[in-house]
């Protein structure tokens, strides 16, 4: 039997309520996985278990089997140790960057620019970092938000940004390892070039990934309608209609990852300690997020402390 995600609706967007027919799905998913290593305890929330189920469309025994593998995945690749030095080389030409602001609803925003792809010697290089700004960017949503938000500049891309193997583990990694963490994917200006190449990955996209991808153009109308709701034209970069020109700094942006790499080694360090405490009271990357105000000079004061209360969730703010 299929379970419908309950949602309860704030001003156009859907945040999850799970109900207790899911608590009770939830529950079957824990006893069929058995006892976890004090890292996966804390990735195993409530809300982590039901994203696999949703993306299994509640199947718990096929949920289950997904989170298994992800859990294996995660012990053998161990996302949350890459850090900055790991992929600085990957992310110097600003082809992927967590922005500093969010869409309207608080959510992280990624943008990507396939056109700065060149300076990637490996697949495996571009997927350990693209991991690292998953797993950044999951961090960094606000309480009850599941998914981030993709802004995707196409502009000056050229055949020889394109990789269809690229995009292949790219989508095997985001819809195995991190299901439901994207909420919208905002293809702006993708020129005729891409269409071929978006015919042939295509088949390599499920259903729900694929219905998060809209296509945006500048001067559409319809476009500008959509970027006006999602976010603060004063905030969003030009680039995508917004009002604000920006140009990618690696050395500003550089500082600002280390800086949040050390909080998530924080959090990470403490999963023994978080181990001991009733499940229902365990922080995952759910309920913790590295909290980020801009300054006046456009970067971003970091504050990220672990706040333990009797019968409540920790939270990092």
């Amino acid at each position: 039997m299929s379970v419908n995600l309950s949602k309860n609706t704030s001003k156009g967007h859907e945040q999850m309520v799970i109900s207790q027919e899911q608590k009770a799905k939830i529950n079957e998913v824990r006893k069929l996985i058995g006892s976890l290593s004090d890292k996966a305890s804390v990735y195993c929330s409530d809300e982590s278990i039901s994203r696999y189920l949703s993306s299994r469309n509640w199947n718990v025994q096929k949920g289950a089997q997904m989170l298994k593998l992800s859990l294996k995945w995660r012990e053998e690749y161990k996302p949350e140790e890459i850090c900055w030095e790991d992929i600085a080389d990957e992310a110097a030409t600003g082809k992927m960057y967590r922005s500093n602001y969010n869409d309207k609803h608080g959510r992280t925003v990624l943008v990507i620019r396939p056109r700065h792809q060149l300076n990637t010697k490996t697949i495996q290089g571009q997927i350990k970092y693209f991991v690292y700004c998953m797993e950044n960017a999951a961090l960094n949503l606000p309480p009850h938000q599941e998914g981030m938000v993709w802004l995707i500049d196409f502009q000056g891309l050229c055949l020889s940004n394109i990789s269809l193997k690229l995009a292949r583990e790219t989508a095997h990694v985001l819809q195995e390892y991190y299901p439901g963490r994207l909420s919208l994917a905002v293809m702006y200006n993708a020129p005729m070039i891409f269409q071929p190449f978006f015919t042939m990955v295509k088949p390599l996209i499920d259903s729900k990934t694929y219905n998060k991808l809209k296509f945006g153009y500048s001067g559409d109308r319809k476009t500008k309608k959509m970027m006006e709701d999602l976010f603060d034209i004063d905030k969003l970069e030009s680039a995508f209609g917004g009002k604000y020109d920006i140009v990618f700094d690696v050395n500003k942006y550089a500082e600002r990852m280390k800086e949040e790499d050390k909080k998530i080694a924080t959090f990470w360090r403490r999963e023994k300690t978080l181990s001991s405490i009733p499940q229902q009271n365990i922080p995952s990357l759910d309920s913790i997020k590295l909290n980020a105000d801009s300054d006046s000079s456009g970067m971003e004061k970091i504050d990220c402390s672990l706040v333990a209360n009797t019968g409540q969730n920790v939270m990092a703010n």
